[in-house]
């Protein structure tokens, strides 16, 4: 056993615990501890030292104690981890900024404004050094204090118009406009339209893209046939039943939220329409494309919007002053089959 002391009886060993029981200074330690290059012979006394004592470096102290007052931390609040949409999302964040050797810090806000601010409050007391927010569109206050205390913001998913904050998003209408575009190429006048909650940003984009496509192609945007404020699989359920039950039903259907889409296939293929219904959903996800027919969707690539928004963040970390920039991706439209169902009417 190497020189020292006997095993300090606080249940919190400490640097200097450490020291006093490898025989070695306080300054040896930290230099091993923060990986430092030391003399190989003090540095394995330390690194016994280390184990047997069960000392754990709080690296959050150590760089807080820096010039730089760093703490090589990234913020992620998303709306629901387990949405492949966020998952996806978070894996690209996570493996930007783990390149850089920064830990991401992530949580999921449920839609519930209250809950985001308590996610950025716990994260801003950790002292993150930058954030990426899908917001809820209610924290402006929150980001924007963030924002003047120094901290970076990076939106994604959805605008927010803060200064200092940039934002990468997708091409939400213009996405919807295509659809109904691909569809009305095929015959079909009678386009039903599932939307999420009309507070969010995105859904409006979506639902205004899917407006002015039906106008421009002198289709009716029927009330009967178009429901918002849906934002389950379960009540994709309940207004697709009610829609394609109906005696004068659509021939066509876009839903603008994967969820929404899974909920209304299911009715659909309950109902023995999905071979005579053609569908289109807004956000590509998993073995759509084993369906019978495959799912043809409106795909927008979450991991380059996450890939996109650490970039941003690490620039704006490492000394970018620029003004606030706004990143618009494209989407891409994947024909696979349920979009390609003809509708009533004869292309010449």
């Amino acid at each position: 056993m190497t020189a020292g002391g006997a095993r300090p009886s606080r249940k919190r060993v400490t640097m200097r615990d450490v020291a006093t029981f490898a025989g070695v200074g306080l300054t040896t330690v930290s230099r091993v501890v923060n990986g430092v290059l030391v003399d190989p012979v003090l540095t394995a006394q330390v690194r016994d030292a280390v184990e047997q004592l069960g000392y754990r470096h709080d690296a959050t102290a150590s760089n807080l104690r820096r010039t730089d007052r760093r703490t090589d931390t990234v913020g992620l609040v998303l709306e629901d981890v387990a949405n492949p949409f966020s998952s996806s999302l978070h894996r690209a964040v996570e493996d930007v900024v783990a390149e850089r050797g920064l830990l991401l810090l992530t949580g999921s806000s449920d839609e519930d404004p209250a809950r985001e601010r308590s996610l950025l409050t716990s994260l801003l007391t950790r002292r993150v050094d930058g954030l990426v927010v899908l917001p809820t569109g209610e924290v402006g206050a929150e980001l924007a204090s963030a924002r003047q205390f120094g901290t970076p913001v990076v939106c994604v998913d959805r605008m927010l118009a803060l200064d200092g904050v940039d934002t990468v998003t997708v091409d939400n209408a213009g996405g919807i406009a295509e659809a109904v575009q691909r569809l009305t190429s095929l015959g079909h006048r009678k386009i039903a339209f599932l939307g999420d909650r009309t507070s969010l940003w995105t859904a409006q984009q979506r639902w205004d893209g899917f407006v002015a496509a039906m106008t421009q192609a002198r289709c009716a945007v029927r009330t009967s046939w178009a429901r918002r404020d849906i934002h389950d699989a379960a009540a994709a359920e309940s207004a697709t039943t009610e829609i394609f039950t109906g005696r004068n039903s659509p021939t066509a259907l876009i839903t603008a939220q994967n969820l929404l889409t899974i909920g209304a296939r299911r009715v659909l293929q309950k109902l023995q329409l999905h071979h005579s219904v053609a569908h289109v959903g807004f956000d590509d996800f998993e073995m759509a494309d084993l369906l019978d027919p495959p799912l043809s969707v409106v795909a927008q690539d979450p991991a380059e919007i996450g890939r996109t928004a650490a970039t941003m963040l690490l620039a704006r970390l490492d000394g970018d002053s620029s003004p606030a920039r706004h990143v618009v991706l494209p989407t891409r439209y994947l024909a696979r089959g349920s979009g390609e169902i003809p509708g009533d009417l004869e292309i010449s």
